[in-house]
């Protein structure tokens, strides 16, 4: 219902960082540590135009020291999906509000370039364990070292630090198992390397703060969906460990695709909204409660938010994921989550996400 409509767009935002990171997560961890990884691949996401050569060339050198271990990582592992330690989610929210933050303080130009990087990248994707190519494992490091480059190292750390509280230390050395041992390690040490050359080229100051609209219909809208779906959203148990789940009979490669629909769609977003929407989150996790539950006021300014990113998409776009979507989400999923609520809610809930949906795309470019 409102949730699946909801939960596609706040997805498409969520696991396009989501997959970013954890991958490069992975690719370090291994090696070493996993928290190391995340503030290193924290700082490689941006970079200035004006230092892109220095770290695409250093780009090229960390392929040739990884690419092998790249290849022997399975990526269709449903092990990703795993909390890397005791599941803690409301510890896991401040590490994901860290990497918001980062995101939000990111170069909005770098960011577009690593999602097109990255969705490049899934093209290129074969064999069994679902690497891509040689060429495009290089451009998408290139493009995080940039982004990363465009945030300051205080924020990159904040991450590395956030990541590091919740994983377990035995983590870096059973994903080092699952590959050869040898190159993980060649892998970790061009790593190191690539994130000198990235900190040397980091800014010392965050960006300006986004410029958010006011007065318009879609923040009317989100006000009105947000009476009508609020006591819904207060009967969700966010803290389950459901969203960890993957999807019935569905397939790694076959997800991916919805995925690569979402980052598509991320690509195109204005800017200064896309900056605007990470910012309502950041502030919307500081109001959260014992349950999950963030407060009315921030929860509406969510709404706004991603109203208008969507808004700030082609409509076609948007219907491509929407799309991607329904054909891997089983109908015994949304009937589950269904059953986990008043129905009354829900179903208010839908109608109010229905008459917002409208306004958001009249709006719609």
């Amino acid at each position: 219902m409102v949730r699946g409509a909801r939960k596609a767009v706040a997805v498409g935002v969520a696991v396009a960082v989501a997959c970013s990171v954890q991958q490069h997560l992975n690719f370090v961890p291994g090696p070493r540590h996993a928290a190391p990884v995340a503030a290193a691949a924290a700082s490689m996401m941006m970079a200035p135009a004006a230092f892109a050569d220095e770290i695409g060339d250093a780009a090229k050198k960390l392929g040739d020291a990884s690419y092998s271990f790249a290849k022997e990582v399975d990526w269709n592992n449903g092990i990703f999906l795993q909390a890397p330690g005791k599941f803690q989610p409301l510890k896991a929210l401040k590490a994901i509000d860290k990497m918001i933050e980062m995101g939000a303080a990111a170069d909005p130009k770098l960011l577009k370039e690593a999602a097109e990087a990255h969705h490049k990248a899934i093209g290129s994707i074969s064999g069994p364990n679902g690497v891509t190519s040689r060429a495009d494992w290089d451009a998408v490091n290139a493009a995080l070292g940039r982004v990363v480059a465009s945030v300051p190292k205080a924020k990159v750390m904040a991450v590395y630090d956030s990541v590091k509280d919740i994983t377990d230390p035995k983590v870096p050395a059973y994903m080092k198992s699952l590959v050869n041992g040898p190159d993980a390690e060649k892998a970790y040490q061009g790593f190191l390397e690539f994130k000198d050359v990235v900190a040397k080229n980091q800014v010392t100051s965050a960006s300006a703060p986004a410029v958010v609209p006011s007065g318009d219909k879609i923040g009317v809208a989100a006000k009105a969906l947000s009476d009508a779906s609020y006591p819904f959203i207060k009967d969700i148990d966010w803290l389950s460990d459901i969203y960890l789940k993957p999807l019935p009979g569905k397939t790694a490669p076959q997800t991916l695709k919805a995925i690569d629909k979402m980052i598509v769609m991320g690509a195109k977003m204005d800017g200064n909204l896309l900056k605007a929407a990470a910012e309502a989150h950041h502030k919307a996790i500081g109001s959260i409660d014992a349950k999950g539950v963030t407060s009315a006021a921030d929860y509406e300014a969510v709404n706004a938010a991603l109203g208008r990113l969507v808004a700030s998409v082609p409509k076609s776009t948007v219907m491509d994921v929407y799309n991607s979507m329904a054909g891997i989400v089983d109908s015994t999923v949304t009937n589950n989550m269904f059953s986990k609520v008043n129905p009354l809610d829900a179903v208010a809930a839908a109608k109010g996400f229905y008459t917002f949906k409208d306004v958001v795309e009249a709006s719609q470019r």
